[in-house]
């Protein structure tokens, strides 16, 4: 386990994790294509409380991903996912340290609709869960969601994370309020479960 008191980066090409259809390494410049193709899309800004960025913030966002880190709280580490079979990118998850005193992260996960409906972010989001608990030694792992976004409750349900609140009209993007879902699991919660 890595302890969380020193800094942590993942700049490498080197898989971090990998399963039996995808590999999650860091991402690489000539990552950039596949991954505006997807981080364009309105639809994936629908429950982000934002708009697209426009060409030019996104290509900046993306580069200063390049090199994602967490040392103190707000830090993150982000990684491609990739399908094994062709080396397509999927989409992304990352990790955010919200408090190195309490061992808690956010995950969070962002794919392409084109690859949606065959489990791929669930296999994701599972992998980075475990890596959280498992090399990281975080306490507790928690998910925000929109609480229209069935798909992506839908991944979390599945990985059997606890709905903890059910935040009322607590966010507000064009004038229209929006309700937000709070998951979460605690280390000892995902070991038991994996070891059921």
């Amino acid at each position: 386990m890595i302890p969380l008191g020193f800094p942590m980066t993942f700049t490498s090409a080197e898989p971090l994790a990998s399963t039996e259809r995808l590999i999650l390494r860091g991402f690489m410049p000539e990552d950039f294509e596949a991954y505006s193709a997807y981080r364009l899309l309105p639809s994936i800004y629908r429950f982000l409380y934002r708009d697209p960025p426009s060409a030019e913030a996104l290509r900046e966002h993306f580069d200063a991903s390049l090199d994602s880190h967490f040392s103190e709280d707000g830090g993150s580490l982000r990684w491609a996912v990739l399908r094994r079979e062709d080396g397509a990118l999927l989409g992304d998850v990352s990790l955010k340290l919200t408090s190195k005193a309490a061992l808690q992260a956010e995950i969070g996960y962002i794919f392409n609709p084109a690859y949606a409906g065959k489990g791929y972010a669930t296999e994701a989001v599972r992998t980075v869960i475990d890596l959280g608990f498992s090399t990281f030694g975080f306490h507790r792992i928690f998910a925000r969601l929109d609480a229209q976004n069935t798909a992506s409750i839908g991944v979390i349900e599945r990985l059997g994370l606890r709905r903890e609140a059910h935040l009322i009209e607590n966010d507000r993007f064009n004038g229209v309020w929006g309700d937000e879902y709070i998951y979460a699991v605690l280390s000892r919660e995902w070991a038991d479960r994996a070891g059921a």
